[in-house]
């Protein structure tokens, strides 16, 4: 979520006299030091200023009943800092020109967490995600907001290691089971059929199967798991369902993490969410 249209109104006030501000200034009139300012749409800012900029620690409250508090450089949350979203949920992390960059951990408004790394507002790199209803989580690697790459699974009494894809297991990997066995195998990927008279339509991506490989005992962490992290090429075949739950049919009542509504729905109200605020701040600013 980005306050830009008020910063962009607010850095203009001391020459416009638009707002109003209670404070320190420098020789030259502008903001400098502490003080306390009220935008026109009713946002207010309290904190340090640096020469007419915010910089440094404040707090930021939208009219919306948003608040940030955090460290600014410039007119943008850079450093670390805290953001209340109207809706409950909140991060609390690194940030970098107003974007969520670094570490941090957000709590959305189901109650799900996300701990890790973020890149753009999103998250990237190794992070944590728990399903506040189920328990099970997600630990490993993110791109672009999406599972993507090596990681565990984990549910109540048992979890899959392997590697993700656009939100899918795929490839080689492993269920592990507290009853003390393990079970080898690979994700596949099936093809869909064209039917003639669909043509003209795309086909619906089809969930990966499971195919079982081998049933062992529980077995320490070694390079041979490492290398159920990376894919074969010309691996494939038909594949055969498994007599253990899949990943996909074990999670989440059946539900895939991509298309979960705790994540990816979250995700998608959020950014609704903030385009609202920011569509309706520059709206009062009128641009």
């Amino acid at each position: 979520m980005s306050d830009l249209g008020s910063e962009d109104a607010e850095s203009g006030e001391a020459e416009k006299d638009i707002g109003e501000y209670e404070g320190d200034r420098d020789g030259e009139g502008r903001r400098h030091g502490l003080g306390k300012a009220r935008l026109p749409n009713g946002d207010t800012y309290e904190g340090q200023y640096e020469h007419g900029l915010r910089s440094g620690h404040g707090t930021y409250r939208f009219k919306n009943g948003a608040l940030y508090t955090g460290d600014y450089l410039q007119n943008k949350k850079h450093g670390k800092g805290v953001f209340f979203y109207p809706d409950g949920s909140k991060y609390a992390g690194d940030w970098v020109h107003d974007q969520r960059q670094g570490y941090g951990e957000y709590l959305y408004a189901n109650g799900d967490t996300y701990t890790g790394e973020w890149a753009n507002n999103k998250r990237h790199g190794q992070g944590t995600y728990v399903y506040k209803e189920t328990g099970s989580k997600y630990v490993g690697c993110w791109v672009n907001g999406i599972q993507n790459g090596p990681a565990e699974l984990i549910h109540l009494n048992h979890r899959f290691k392997g590697r993700f894809l656009n939100g899918k297991p795929l490839g080689r990997g492993k269920f592990i089971f507290d009853i003390g066995c393990e079970q080898h195998g690979e994700y596949i990927q099936p093809v869909q059929e064209k039917e003639e008279e669909d043509e003209d339509e795309p086909p619906l991506p089809l969930e990966p199967i499971w195919k079982v490989s081998e049933i062992t005992k529980l077995t320490p962490w070694s390079l041979d798991d490492e290398e159920l992290l990376v894919p074969k090429e010309g691996e494939g075949g038909e594949a055969e369902e498994g007599e253990i739950p899949s990943a996909l049919d074990a999670e989440e009542g059946g539900d895939h993490p991509e298309g979960d509504a705790g994540e990816e729905g979250e995700e998608k109200r959020e950014e609704e969410v903030n385009q609202d605020q920011e569509d309706q701040e520059i709206t009062d600013f009128g641009g």
